[in-house]
């Protein structure tokens, strides 16, 4: 049995909330910036869409929603049916120019092994003025930093032990899309700007008992606020005659 089963992390998420009545998750701030776009009207794309992810909730509120991912599998047994899925990766989307209102992704930008690729054609089916809005790990945050430093390999161990997640679904991390300079240099490359970046705490990580519940509380105390565990960030594809340079 895992030490830190999702349900247990949640149940710990849920008392630093009664602690800290203003947090909110970093699912919760991006799955809230992701339905704040949606529409009828909108067309919108989940880049690593897995099994499921925010549009196995949020689908029906969007004109059309579709997904990509690398691994046949998660798409066979997507949660949503309605969501249109393709195997591809990020780095080569099979959709025209400019064909979303929307592009969306949770947990992927940290398995980019080449993120400047990912942001082009990420800019390049968004519409002008369509907006990016992804979630990932910061790698200035230590859990992050400790597994870039051991090459993936205290991933490999502690993941599906600590957390419960098969090996299937373990995927490597390069972290090399997962702090604000290069996050800005990919965008901006891609003709697309800042909204929105938001550093977001997360004290349950490590919370496999009250005592390293408290331990990552305190710990969050001396973490500078631009390397908490989490970023979520909505960014702007430039109309034609307003791109950054």
């Amino acid at each position: 049995m895992p030490w830190l089963p999702l349900h247990k992390q949640e149940q710990y998420r849920e008392r630093y909330k009664a602690l800290k009545p203003s947090w909110q998750p970093a699912t919760e701030v991006y799955e809230s910036l992701v339905a704040g776009y949606l529409g009828p009207e909108a067309k919108v794309l989940d880049v690593g869409c897995g099994r499921g992810g925010v549009l196995e909730r949020l689908h029906p509120k969007a004109a059309l929603s579709a997904g990509i991912d690398v691994d046949i599998p998660s798409l066979r047994e997507h949660r949503a049916p309605a969501v249109k899925r393709v195997a591809a990766k990020a780095e080569d989307i099979p959709f025209a120019n400019e064909s979303f209102d929307l592009v969306i992704c949770s947990w992927v930008l940290e398995h980019l092994r080449e993120p400047e690729a990912a942001f082009r054609e990420i800019g390049r089916v968004l519409k002008p003025g369509g907006h990016f809005v992804f979630l990932t790990p910061n790698a200035l945050h230590p859990i992050p930093l400790l597994n870039r430093l051991s090459p993936g390999r205290l991933q490999r161990v502690l993941v599906p032990g600590f957390y419960g997640r098969a090996e299937e679904d373990t995927f490597s991390v390069v972290y090399r899309a997962n702090a604000e300079r290069d996050i800005e240099r990919f965008a901006r490359k891609a003709g697309m700007e800042r909204v929105s970046l938001h550093y977001i705490e997360d004290p349950t990580y490590i919370a496999i008992n009250d005592f390293f519940f408290r331990l990552g509380i305190l710990m969050e105390r001396f973490i500078p606020s631009r390397c908490k565990v989490h970023l979520v960030g909505d960014y702007i594809k430039s109309h034609p005659g307003n791109r950054p340079g």
